[in-house]
């Protein structure tokens, strides 16, 4: 005989045609509900993965990972401490900056900050080289006072390459006609875009030799890192600061845009609860959709339980029947959901050629692509979100069927 017996009958049910056509109906909704959840589910998760990962890497492509900074003036012999930095397994470039605010005025005036670099530094720890919509960081030459500004900037201002843009330094200095701003000015040498406001507004690059004479520094504020693993960054720097001295200052990427990236981690935790909930009311179904089936199966359940049927028994048969409808409902949900989330982009791409429309247009929206970011332990977790409400959907309507009295359930059959 076919083991075991709640099995048996559970599938038995799942399979067989009802009298009541309203009842399989209702089962079809139920598990057209978890399917549908599941899979609306994977595919929000998967695009607010990808965003994060979007504004994550656009954001650390200017940012260091960490920086290490001297606490009183310029770093002086930041050439061994570049070396000492470079011999930590976990640092895959260091190089030196200078950073300071500045107001630059071209056909119109604007505020930014000044990054000093080294052109053949640079790379090793941001994208910036790999940004550039006109000329080239290389362009930047010690003593020729070459300017690289961010693209929304070089509007701002009102210059393009090839033009001129004064530099006005934040410090005063005495001369014969009095108390001036110490300023200098550059040649724009080139123009870069990385897709964030933070810094295509804001930011202006100039060599680090060119920065050092406009601030009256002799040496680097100090280095910036770039690690194989970013959420190391602290102890990394840490660990280097004290190897370098005590008189470092320590600063990782978080701590500079802590907020931003917590409120992304909020605002999916709280989409995931939200559509858990419809996750939740779709398997839940099950349980009207259940209730209705053992009204049904009165009769059925009185014969089982006078051939010897335990409670425990009748409640596994309609657990049974309610788990591997959510079960169906998950399995599709997932297999779309997976589908959706690996070919977003194209189908956002069809669609937007199809009906000639912009999902995201690229002139009010920063990321103009809609990214899509699937991990398969998200899948995992709420596939088993999904059967474990469908699990407890089912105890309520099997705990009835267990408390049915065969005398009562036949006495008018």
């Amino acid at each position: 005989m076919f083991r075991p017996l709640e099995l048996f009958i559970g599938l038995r049910y799942t399979r067989a045609k009802r009298r009541n056509h309203f009842i399989s109906f209702i089962s079809l909704v139920s598990m057209a509900g978890i399917a549908l959840g599941v899979t609306a589910l994977i595919v929000v998760i998967s695009v607010m993965n990808g965003f994060d990962n979007e504004l994550r890497t656009r954001i650390l492509g200017m940012v260091s990972h960490a920086t290490i900074s001297a606490v009183d003036g310029s770093m002086q012999d930041w050439g061994g401490a570049q070396k000492k930095a470079e011999a930590n397994p976990h640092v895959l470039g260091a190089a030196p900056f200078i950073e300071r605010e500045a107001m630059l005025q071209g056909s119109r005036v604007g505020g930014a900050i000044v990054r000093g670099v080294l052109p053949q530094e640079e790379p090793k720890v941001s994208e910036v080289h790999r940004k550039m919509k006109a000329g080239s960081l290389d362009d930047l030459v010690a003593g020729g006072f070459g300017i690289v500004l961010g693209r929304e900037l070089s509007y701002k201002l009102g210059v393009d390459v090839g033009d001129q843009v004064v530099v006005y330094a934040p410090e005063i200095r005495a001369t014969p006609v009095g108390a001036v701003p110490r300023l200098k000015r550059f040649t724009v040498v080139g123009i870069f875009e990385i897709g964030m406001e933070e810094y295509d507004a804001g930011l202006a690059i100039v060599h680090l030799q060119d920065a050092e004479r406009l601030y009256q520094v002799d040496g680097p504020d100090g280095l910036r890192l770039k690690l194989d693993d970013l959420f190391r960054a602290f102890t990394v720097a840490r660990d280097l600061s004290q190897e370098l001295g005590s008189f470092y200052r320590v600063r990782d990427w978080m701590q500079g845009h802590a907020n931003f990236f917590k409120a992304i981690a909020m605002e999916k935790r709280v989409m995931f609860m939200i559509l858990s909930l419809i996750v939740a009311v779709a398997a839940f179904n099950l349980v009207s959709t259940l209730v209705m089936l053992v009204q049904d199966k009165q009769a059925d359940i009185a014969i089982l339980r006078t051939l010897g049927a335990s409670p425990r028994s009748i409640m596994g048969v309609f657990m049974v029947q309610g788990v591997v409808v959510g079960v169906i409902g998950i399995a599709i949900g997932t297999l779309l959901g997976v589908v959706l989330a690996l070919n977003l982009e194209n189908i956002v791409k069809s669609i937007e050629k199809t009906f000639e429309i912009s999902v995201l247009p690229s002139d009010v929206y920063y990321i103009s692509d809609l990214p899509s970011d699937m991990q398969w332990s998200d899948v995992g977790l709420i596939a088993l979100l999904g059967f474990a409400f469908s699990l407890i959907a089912t105890i309520y309507p099997a705990w009835r069927a267990a408390r049915t009295q065969p005398a009562a359930a036949l006495r008018y059959e």
